[in-house]
């Protein structure tokens, strides 16, 4: 009687690719971007709020990215702002998350390199381009001295004389009202006066792009979304409330604070997206 051999099973292919799964598994071996920012920051003795505090990211957001939930942020662009200030405060290297960010999520630097020259040119700023805004308050303010200097000069001499020749006008202004010699023509609104001249009782912001524009969201004490769109170059906004106001201004180098009467400069840095809450006793001393 013969017995059959069963037939020997072959040795897996070590040149076969691995599945989809394992393959996925194996890129991300090691701590995750979340990871990496909770152990950097425990190593760096902060705790969550001393994190949330400097880099004036929200305590749900932190823990949020700590967690690796990056839907919390609001979007890709959010999310890596919140990363490369958050890898700041704890010693790594931001722009090295941002790239391992992007990788997993599909960002800029996943993109294939023939995708990255079908964008179109790029948009280099000309710091050198002359400044016609400041060149229009400067032509306004002459035209307002000019006729503050001919309604002086005609209420000195009791009026203008007969046959007197009027000065001629730049096109486009007119000519002031005859009336009273004490009146004056209204001077250019100063965005501060008018920001000092709201309740003391209240908390008012005012936001001034500057030459760049910025993503900007506003919302009062109740969380009620006041404001939540570009504000272009040279564009403002102002907000009061008897709480506070919250922000979220995405480019915050591109953006002018008032607060509650005070210049405060620019929100912060090119690029930076920053969170900020002001009440009506802000800004606090010091």
């Amino acid at each position: 009687m013969t017995i059959g051999k069963s037939p020997r099973r072959s040795a897996p292919d070590s040149s076969a690719p691995l599945p989809a799964e394992e393959s996925s598994r194996a890129t991300t071996d090691g701590p995750s971007i979340g990871r990496q920012l909770a152990k950097a920051r425990i190593d760096a003795g902060l705790t969550v709020d001393q994190v949330s505090t400097r880099t004036r990211i929200r305590v749900p957001i932190v823990h949020a990215v700590e967690s690796d939930d990056f839907e919390r942020c609001g979007g890709a662009f959010y999310a890596r702002g919140h990363l490369r200030l958050l890898a700041r405060e704890v010693g790594l290297d931001g722009e090295a998350l941002v790239a391992r960010y992007d990788a997993e999520h599909g960002g800029p630097a996943a993109r294939p390199a023939g995708q990255l020259l079908d964008t179109g040119p790029i948009k280099v700023r000309d710091h050198n381009r002359p400044n016609w805004t400041a060149a229009m308050v400067v032509a306004i303010l002459a035209v307002v001295a000019l006729i503050g200097y001919n309604l002086v000069g005609s209420s000195s001499s009791g009026g203008q004389q007969p046959g007197a020749a009027s000065a001629p006008l730049p096109s486009g202004v007119s000519a002031p009202a005859t009336g009273s010699p004490s009146a004056q023509p209204p001077a250019p609104e100063n965005s501060v006066a008018a920001i000092a001249a709201a309740p003391a009782d209240k908390v008012t912001v005012k936001l001034v792009a500057g030459p760049d524009k910025s993503w900007v969201t506003a919302k009062d004490g109740s969380g009620k979304s006041l404001y939540s769109n570009n504000l272009e170059a040279g564009q403002d906004q102002t907000f009061t409330d008897p709480k506070k106001i919250t922000l979220v201004i995405g480019n915050a180098g591109a953006v002018h604070l008032f607060v509650n009467g005070k210049d405060l400069g620019p929100a912060g840095q090119d690029g930076q997206v920053v969170h900020l809450t002001y009440t009506p006793g802000d800004p606090q001393a010091g």
